[in-house]
């Protein structure tokens, strides 16, 4: 079958490769639809965890043997764990990830355990399905923050998870919305999505900062915008480096959480929002074209905001 390969830094290829052997517990999900993350261009860029060769694609979408339509749930979690039992199997110490430490969705097929599977509900498209993934990290940072209604919200980044969080604050009743973004086409995005300001730089003093970027700098910004008693959420991997004001953080009595995929009731919600979104942003492009769309987003190509790889 044909799948979009990582196979060294920097550089992805269109290959044939062997067929997925479903083991015990695994089903075969022929893949309709899947996403590119900002995670796997910098995992491609700089490689990690990532080990090459590998089928990336932890956001995907599918049909089952017997035709059944669902959205992958790419977390795989130990399940027996003191922290799987709190509910919280996004960071269970012995998490796996289908695309990461497994073959993933950047292919024709792919072998995933039955538990992975979330059903799509009908009347909703591929591309709301193919999308869904990155919608739930947003679903789960604007739960975490505990957001009040008519809240001042900052967002820091207008790529696909800063525009999830954008959609997010929306829906949930966040009295203003700022974001921003060097990018013109995606302030302009966002524009239109309903943020009330689109900024090269947020300038206000806001509740809430959501940071999808995650460098040193927006790190400092992120707590520099908070008002005293404020929340910083740090979505965004870029750099390691924290950046921040620690002194700010305590006089202000600030706080920053870490956010990290989503809970399964997260995932649940972002299947009911992304129906009635506008995703206008979300470019869908046939697989065999991926390599060239990787490496394009990979080098800096501001579009499309969110490019989904069709098989």
């Amino acid at each position: 079958m044909k799948a979009l390969v990582f196979t060294g830094p920097g550089t992805v290829e269109m290959r044939e490769v062997p067929e997925p052997e479903p083991g015990p517990g695994d089903v075969l999900v022929h893949v309709v639809t899947s996403g590119i993350c900002g995670s796997e261009l910098h995992g491609v860029r700089t490689p990690g965890f990532r080990v090459p060769p590998l089928v990336m694609g932890h956001e995907f979408a599918g049909r089952t043997d017997e035709g059944r339509p669902v959205i992958v749930n790419p977390i795989l979690s130990c399940g027996e764990c003191d922290v799987c039992a709190l509910g919280l199997r996004n960071v269970c110490r012995k998490r796996r990830i289908v695309g990461v430490h497994t073959p993933g969705g950047f292919a024709e097929r792919v072998a995933v355990p039955e538990s992975a599977l979330v059903a799509l509900p009908e009347g909703l498209d591929w591309t709301a399905a193919g999308v869904v993934e990155p919608v739930a990290n947003a679903v789960h940072a604007w739960a975490l923050a505990g957001t009040p209604k008519g809240a001042r919200v900052g967002v820091i980044g207008a790529g696909a998870i800063g525009l999830a969080c954008l959609q997010v604050a929306v829906s949930g009743g966040a009295g203003r919305v700022e974001i921003a973004d060097r990018s013109e086409d995606r302030r302009a995005v966002a524009a239109r999505l309903g943020a009330n300001a689109v900024l090269t730089e947020l300038t206000g003093e806001y509740d809430v900062v959501f940071d999808a970027v995650g460098a040193a700098v927006t790190h400092e910004q992120s707590l520099a915008r908070l008002r005293p008693g404020g929340v910083a959420v740090w979505l965004g991997l870029a750099d390691t480096a924290s950046g921040f004001d620690a002194a700010d953080l305590v006089r202000g009595e600030k706080r920053v959480l870490g956010s990290f995929a989503y809970r399964d009731v997260d995932f649940a919600a972002a299947i009911g929002l992304v129906g009635g979104w506008d995703l206008s942003w979300v470019t869908t492009f046939p697989l065999a074209e991926g390599a060239e769309v990787f490496t394009a987003l990979m080098n800096g190509r501001a579009t499309p905001v969110k490019a989904l790889l069709a098989p």
